[in-house]
């Protein structure tokens, strides 16, 4: 009876929570204004859009007929013809079971629609008759977040015009620089930077690294954001073999941390997608790798005044990490990334990093790609969030000390939205 009662005292506390949700690849729809018909939008939004998602794009062609559509065929299509594809074949000629159909159907009764439809048809009408920023708020509203991060890309051709062009300030949306680029595709990066007007050179050599750090102090005044962002593969190495650093080390040695160190802002890392595994397939052909947690430690150990937002995509990391964050409290562990947000891995990870961490450190974050995406995520990250904690609880009162409403609360708060606004310089509420 008291195991049970403290679990609903958990998660009553926790649904009514609001989340600070850190780490989205949505946008405020200001980055859209003025577009017309047929432009390509950054704010993704609607049932086509949910539909054409790319974890319903590899899930499709697992039941598909082999060879019967092949992906450049698939690619083809027009969205609205490739959400009716995995409609009918995902949700109408089968149960939908694998965690993103459970997901859209949430979506879909959460925001009264009847998810048994035979097509499309209805749900489309009722998206486009929605006025956009109601339709956020709305969302916002069902998955309980107060603010939503975004992931800006200067290198983005779609998205930096709109930038320079001048993107109203949504109080609903933060910015974050995202800059892999950078280390990731270094060569490419320069010769883009160079033709942009920076003096940059491959070998680093001349005003290379003042010029870097010039691109990023003219996009951090630009964008104002809450932290630097990279998303690095498994093989990501900063320890240097040799005695002369690496150009990856130097570039985060001179640049990177020392923009995040210079303007106070944290530096988030992603590590572990393995990207066009099956080229073909797009997005939806990116896969992971295990990385080495010994290469985030160096970082850390390195710059102990500087802040690093760590998730990893392996699930073999996920007890190195946690163990790292314990050595070197300048590691802040976040998030269920992309293939170890699901039901199982959730689960597993917050216990783990609850065991070993306490409550130090930020549970998830929606990585939402399309607006409505948050509304299942986040009712599904808060039930597993809450009975995690509530497991550690029953515990604690096991061994004998009391747990309190106001210390649910509290840790509530800690974990669903203080632990990275406490952080955050200058952070306002939405």
């Amino acid at each position: 009876m008291g195991d049970h009662c403290i679990v609903e005292r958990v998660r009553t506390t926790f649904d009514i929570q609001p989340v600070v949700d850190m780490h989205t690849h949505l946008y405020a729809p200001a980055f859209d204004r003025g577009a017309e018909d047929g432009d390509e939008r950054l704010l993704l939004y609607g049932i086509d859009e949910l539909l054409a998602y790319h974890y319903f794009v590899d899930e499709v062609f697992r039941v598909l007929e082999p060879g019967s559509l092949t992906p450049a065929a698939f690619w083809a299509m027009p969205t609205p013809e490739r959400a009716d594809l995995v409609w009918r074949n995902l949700f109408v000629e089968r149960p939908p079971v694998s965690e993103a159909c459970v997901g859209l159907i949430d979506i879909l009764t959460s925001l009264g629609l009847d998810p048994a439809e035979p097509d499309l048809a209805g749900y489309r009408s009722w998206f486009a008759a929605r006025d956009i920023d109601t339709h956020i708020d709305e969302v916002m509203r069902l998955s309980g977040v107060e603010r939503i991060v975004m992931t800006n890309e200067p290198f983005s051709d779609l998205e930096r015009p709109r930038w320079e062009a001048g993107v109203d300030p949504d109080p609903r949306f933060a910015a974050v620089v995202r800059v892999d680029p950078i280390v990731e595709q270094w060569p490419s990066a320069c010769e883009r930077l160079a033709a942009w007007g920076y003096d940059v050179r491959e070998d680093l050599s001349g005003q290379t690294t003042a010029e870097v750090r010039r691109f990023l102090d003219e996009w951090i005044e630009r964008t104002s954001p809450v932290y630097l962002a990279c998303s690095l593969s498994p093989a990501f190495r900063y320890a240097s073999d040799g005695d002369a650093p690496s150009i990856v080390r130097r570039l985060f040695d001179e640049c990177l941390v020392r923009a995040a160190r210079e303007h106070g802002l944290m530096l988030a890392l992603m590590i572990g997608a393995k990207r066009a595994v099956h080229p073909e397939m797009r997005l939806a052909g990116d896969g992971l790798g295990r990385a080495d947690v010994d290469q985030v430690a160096a970082l850390a150990r390195t710059h102990q005044d500087v802040t690093f937002l760590i998730t990893m995509l392996s699930r073999e990391n996920q007890h190195e990490l946690c163990v790292a964050a314990r050595k070197f409290s300048n590691l802040l562990p976040f998030g269920c990334w992309w293939y170890v947000n699901t039901t199982s891995q959730i689960r597993e990870i917050t216990r783990t990093r609850l065991e070993l961490l306490g409550t130090s450190f930020i549970p998830q974050h929606s990585d939402a790609r399309v607006l409505e995406q948050l509304i299942y995520k986040w009712r599904q990250s808060r039930r597993l969030i809450a009975d995690c904690v509530a497991e550690r609880y029953v515990l604690t009162e096991a061994a004998g000390a009391r747990v309190t409403d106001a210390a649910i609360k509290a840790d509530a708060e800690r974990l669903l939205r203080g632990n990275f606004v406490e952080r955050v310089a200058g952070w306002t509420a939405g």
